[in-house]
């Protein structure tokens, strides 16, 4: 029996695709390096052991493919009833053993990437609505994961760094969180300066707003609240970035 392959045909797809993927292995590969007993230990996100971290991107794999489901079928899947189920079920499976966690990521993460994998070449510009209420095309799934991957080999604390990330993710990581601050109002207080690289400028505001420099790594670190260093603060006073998400 013939190999199956991705059904998409949009360059676009098809790059976001092999994109998720690799950020999904790196995932697996942080992953791989908790002992069970090292579930217990505090993962990089605040309140959050290695247990809640491993139990939400396994869910989080189980409700992008609710969103791939609801574009393949037409039926309206939404990711989550609510917010407070959300967070049910990932104290729920803060509680489940390591090897039940280590299944519920792998598992999950095969059933997403095969719903990606069959989803016909005319659905992914249908559109979904995020659990933020957000009406995107089902294609805006592969870069919700990604960075939902990517991030937390970071947060799981087993040796990956955000300069471990690919520069591709990395700046379109900075735009969408520069993005964000925009819409919220909080750009205007900061210019982002990349040191080095293409020397982006991320600047909302015009003069008056604290410019950060850096590279673009440190920058990423620091605007998605995983690290603060190797930054220069235009008034000498290094603090964290605005929330994200």
């Amino acid at each position: 029996m013939p190999a199956r392959t991705d059904q998409a045909t949009d360059l676009q797809v098809v790059a976001d695709l092999a994109g998720v993927r690799l950020g999904t292995a790196s995932f697996r590969r942080a992953l791989s390096r908790v002992t069970d007993a090292g579930f217990d230990e505090p993962s990089g996100l605040p309140g959050w052991t290695r247990r809640h971290l491993v139990a939400h991107v396994g869910y989080n794999a189980r409700a992008i493919s609710r969103l791939v489901v609801w574009a393949d079928t037409g039926v309206v899947t939404p990711m989550y009833s609510s917010p407070e189920e959300r967070g049910r079920e990932i104290e729920f499976g803060a509680t489940l053993r390591p090897q039940a966690l280590r299944s519920l990521s792998d598992h999950s993460a095969i059933e997403l990437d095969v719903r990606w994998r069959d989803l016909p070449a005319d659905r992914w510009d249908r559109t979904v609505v995020t659990a933020q209420g957000r009406h995107v095309p089902v294609s805006e799934t592969l870069w919700m994961r990604a960075r939902e991957v990517w991030l937390h080999a970071v947060d799981l604390r087993t040796g990956t760094r955000v300069r471990d990330i690919p520069e591709p993710v990395l700046r379109r990581l900075m735009d969408d969180v520069y993005s964000l601050w925009d819409r919220r109002g909080d750009a205007t207080s900061w210019t982002l300066r990349e040191i080095g690289g293409q020397e982006a400028v991320w600047d909302a505001a015009g003069s008056g707003a604290v410019e950060v420099r850096g590279d673009l790594a440190a920058l990423v670190g620091w605007a998605t609240g995983r690290e603060l260093r190797e930054l220069t603060f235009s008034d000498d006073d290094p603090r964290p970035a605005p929330r994200w998400l």
